[in-house]
């Protein structure tokens, strides 16, 4: 198996689970690209904005349970089951590749699959058969300790370990109820941030990337708090120095949740 590429995912609101419209499409069709390319995955690692931790943990279940970290939804929801097995000896091997690149990182034996997991492979993968690796995000640090995260985790592509970022281009949940007192209109600032975004991603633009909130329009805006937009440099991470992205989807869900997908390579 040659080598695989990462990807970011915007996993939305919980019920993308139960309407996945376009952008549970474009996941479908990714996943579809990759298992011609590349073949099954041994693994899949998805670091997801739903597990923040102080130290790097990695999810070494072997049956993972499926995490309903929501309320308020919709019944049907709650029904719902990913039933992907996980992978203990995988997991000491991401721990030691991290180790290798200078991050301490811890094991968690108990932990299932937060939302920001399942929801995404369950369109792209629906059939859980393949092993799934819960990974922390470890907020405190911003763009450049996800980057550096991304970063150690980039030589498990070449072992066969897909490598996923999961949590959303935007995320600024007061504005979606903002946006439906007011008509249910989009924000401008949803898609000029998403667009500043992936031209700087087109342009491999480290620079600008990880100061954001500075350097773009409406970062600060965009994302209140850091975690949903933090998986993107992770995954930008283990695409390589040299990897291309490509914004495989690009669309809006709930008037406010930029759903851009990417894959690096």
């Amino acid at each position: 198996m040659s080598r695989l590429p990462s990807l970011f995912v915007s996993h939305g609101a919980p019920t993308f689970a139960l309407y996945p419209g376009t952008a549970g499409q474009a996941l479908r069709d990714m996943a579809a690209r990759l298992l011609e390319a590349y073949g099954t995955p041994r693994a899949i690692v998805v670091v997801s904005a739903h597990w923040e931790t102080a130290e790097v943990t990695v999810g070494a279940s072997e049956q993972p349970a499926t995490i309903h970290d929501f309320g308020g939804f919709p019944e049907a929801l709650y029904a719902l089951r990913y039933p992907a097995a996980g992978a203990p000896d995988v997991a000491v091997e991401i721990v030691a590749s991290l180790n290798a690149a200078g991050l301490p990182a811890a094991i968690d034996r108990q932990r299932g699959l937060d939302h920001g997991v399942w929801v995404p492979l369950m369109h792209m993968f629906p059939q859980a058969d393949i092993p799934v690796i819960p990974l922390s995000l470890p907020s405190h640090g911003g763009p450049q300790q996800a980057l550096a995260l991304g970063r150690a985790l980039a030589p498990l592509a070449g072992r066969g370990i897909l490598i996923v970022g999961s949590g959303s281009i935007t995320h600024n949940l007061g504005d979606y109820r903002r946006a439906w007192q007011q008509g249910g209109q989009t924000p401008a600032y949803v898609g000029e941030f998403a667009d500043w975004l992936a031209a700087r991603l087109a342009e491999n633009d480290i620079t600008n990337l990880l100061d954001y909130r500075h350097a773009s329009p409406h970062g600060r805006h965009a994302h209140p708090s850091e975690e949903h937009l933090l998986p993107l440099f992770v995954a930008l991470g283990a695409g390589g120095a040299d990897c291309r992205a490509e914004r495989f989807h690009a669309g809006v869900d709930d008037l406010v949740i930029a759903m851009d997908a990417y894959v690096f390579s």
